[in-house]
């Protein structure tokens, strides 16, 4: 019965956190590709091949279901693996679908025409590739009407929290919200589209300054997870044990890991 999480590093380990507190007898495999993180300075052909090569990884330790805890996966590759390549026996889900959820205020099976929401102008931070997909504005264009949104590709910042520079890190975030900032002064709601922003939330709240309502993924998605096995508990795999996997070196991730989440981790090889 266990559900996968992939990431292209150790961002998804955010989400993987959430789920386990909102699901604690719920085993979970999660697989991060450290060995060509980050995903989002890559094509959208070579994110859709790295993808797929990670969500098979973890359909082998019995995870029929399988978290895409990384939003340049779900902007660049997810609908494209929907519709071209996956099994019908399996799924595979992104990490959009709760924050538009949480952010439109409608349930995502709600296909009624786009309508008025209370937030008129939105900041959302992502990777190069997030940004460059537009799939957010796309996605969040079916639901909503007159809502501004304006993106702000985040370079470096993946970078700087995967080598542990958390300094670094926090440095680039101030420098990201304050170029946004000169093209959209007064932003009502900021989206961390990115898995590996929590990490630094403290630093985007921040600069944003505390009239601005930041949404982040891991708690929206471990709600929306348990929504979904609600509904749909077939998709429970038959895997029983929680691993964390990477391709990667293995003691050089778990290192990582247990830095910047606090507690010890260990990686085995993908």
């Amino acid at each position: 019965m266990a559900v996968g999480i992939f990431d292209s590093g150790l961002g998804g380990l955010t989400v993987l956190g959430a789920v386990a507190a909102r699901l604690p007898q719920l085993p979970l495999v999660y697989l991060g590709d450290n060995a060509h993180t980050p995903y989002g300075v890559r094509d959208a052909e070579d994110i859709f091949n790295l993808t797929c090569a990670g969500v098979e990884r973890l359909w082998a330790e019995g995870c029929d279901l399988v978290i895409l805890a990384c939003n340049t996966a779900s902007a660049a590759a997810l609908k494209r693996m929907q519709e071209t390549w996956l099994p019908q026996d399996k799924r595979v889900l992104g990490v959009f679908v709760p924050m538009i959820e949480a952010l439109t205020e409608r349930r995502w099976g709600d296909n009624s025409p786009p309508r008025e929401v209370a937030v008129k102008h939105v900041a959302l931070f992502a990777t190069p590739a997030t940004v460059a997909s537009r799939a957010f504005q796309r996605e969040l264009a079916f639901r909503a009407i007159g809502v501004d949104v304006e993106a702000q590709p985040c370079g470096g910042v993946v970078d700087a929290i995967e080598m542990g520079d958390e300094i670094l890190a926090e440095a680039l975030v101030t420098s990201h919200v304050e170029a946004l900032l000169r093209r959209m002064p007064h932003p009502e709601a900021a989206i961390l589209g990115c898995t590996h922003y929590p990490l630094v939330q403290a630093a985007f709240q921040k600069a944003l300054g505390p009239q601005v309502k930041v949404y982040s993924q891991p708690d929206l998605v471990a709600e929306s997870l348990a929504d979904y096995l609600n509904r749909h508990p077939e998709m429970l795999g038959d895997g029983t044990v929680s691993r964390f996997l990477t391709t990667g070196d293995a003691e050089r991730v778990s290192g990582k890991a247990t830095q910047f989440l606090r507690h010890p981790i260990r990686f085995e090889s993908a």
